[in-house]
């Protein structure tokens, strides 16, 4: 018999390879289904300026380096990455100092859709390699760009050689599913469930303790790798309730037509109980409180800011009145994010009928979802302590 031991790292490799939001630039890809995250995070730049207000400036002789972590595929990881240099660049302007060079490392798990990434950016300025006719340039970059694949859960990058980390709407995606979830034997087991929502106690603290690990992993990497005096700039999904088993927003997004959809196609005999119960989709939602003990018991860093910031919905529609465009809206946002996964777990064809079912229902409780479906997001400005 395998040791229990083994099993729990094929299964985090495997997760770690295989997942990624949709690529290319489809109708259910992640670039044309991420607008609602466009608007949380323009929401929430305020907070990001007071963060990179704290950063120390160091001489511009030495470049200047930001991370993206979890930077996905669209244009809403480039978009941030500007208003973090520019916001830079005033602060070198205001002490009457030249600024840097900068460089910008874009990363996200091996299977991210690093190609759509890339040619989405503008070009890099050069004008024989002055930086400041580089800076100067309209509809041009002003930063070196490279991506690295990797899982943020572990070191990415060489010791203190970070100024600034930003990670938006990706700590709430855990290295794995916990092993006892989708253990038969377990009182953990999420029978008829592919989320936590709504689901046994034991289940939801499973899920809970998979997210403290994780995000402790997460803070020992980058307080090796920040130097003195950068910041992280944090946001995730998070939650209002107590309650791990009530997962908010994300339990609307997953716990309900998502759901129904699954129970469909077993009812259907399409695919077994068991073929559903094995699937269960690697997010957690935070509290507040889920949030800080890590950050406290890690040690490495001083929280500046953590709050719960209300996000709105993550469905964009031109026609809410339009029940089909809801319909449409939902299942392809669901579909962005958790495709990868359902098509490697039941292949193309089901997934396929699995999304047209989520449409269906989606579509026939349009109203509802848009009075409803409501993200809060944890967000956390940390320094090094």
């Amino acid at each position: 018999m395998t040791p229990k031991g083994d099993n729990v790292v094929v299964s985090n490799m495997k997760l770690e390879r295989m997942l990624s939001m949709k690529g290319g630039k489809g109708e259910t890809s992640y670039a044309n289904n991420s607008q609602a995250q466009a608007q949380h995070a323009r929401s929430m730049l305020h907070l990001l300026k007071e963060t990179l207000d704290g950063v120390h400036l160091n001489s511009p002789e030495v470049p200047f380096v930001v991370v993206d972590l979890g930077c996905s595929c669209g244009s809403n990881t480039i978009y941030i990455v500007d208003v973090i240099i520019k916001h830079i660049i005033k602060r070198f302007e205001a002490l009457a100092v030249d600024p840097p060079e900068f460089t910008v490392f874009f990363s996200d798990l091996p299977g991210n859709d690093f190609n759509t990434l890339f040619q989405l950016l503008p070009p890099l300025a050069t004008y024989g390699g002055s930086m400041e006719e580089c800076l100067a340039a309209d509809n041009h970059r002003s930063y070196f760009a490279a991506g690295v694949p990797g899982s943020f859960y572990r070191r990415l990058f060489p010791a203190r050689s970070i100024d600034v980390f930003h990670s938006a709407f990706s700590l709430h995606w855990l290295s794995q599913v916990p092993e006892t979830v989708v253990d038969g034997r377990s009182m953990a087991y999420n029978r008829g469930r592919v989320f936590i929502h709504g689901a046994n106690e034991a289940a939801a603290e499973a899920y809970r303790k998979q997210f403290q690990t994780d995000l402790a992993e997460f803070l020992w990497a980058r307080a090796q790798e920040l130097k003195r005096g950068g910041s992280m700039f944090l946001v995730c999904l998070g939650r209002t309730s107590l309650d791990p088993t009530d997962q908010g927003g994300a339990g609307l997004l997953f716990g309900t037509h998502f759901q129904d959809a699954w129970d469909d196609l077993v009812q259907e005999g399409l695919i077994s109980n068991e073929k559903r119960d094995s699937f269960n989709i690697p997010v957690y939602a935070p509290s507040l409180q889920d949030f800080k003990e890590v950050v406290e018991a890690d040690g490495s860093f001083s929280i500046n800011k953590l709050e719960v910031f209300k996000g709105g919905s993550p469905l964009v529609v031109n026609q809410p009145d339009d029940a089909a465009e809801v319909g449409r809206a939902l299942a392809n946002s669901c579909r962005s994010v958790s495709g990868v996964l359902v098509d490697a777990h039941i292949g193309d064809r089901l997934s396929e009928e699995l999304f047209y079912r989520v449409e269906r229902r989606a579509t026939n409780h349009a109203k509802d979802l848009l009075e409803k479906l409501q993200f809060f997001h944890i967000v956390a400005s940390l320094s090094l302590a």
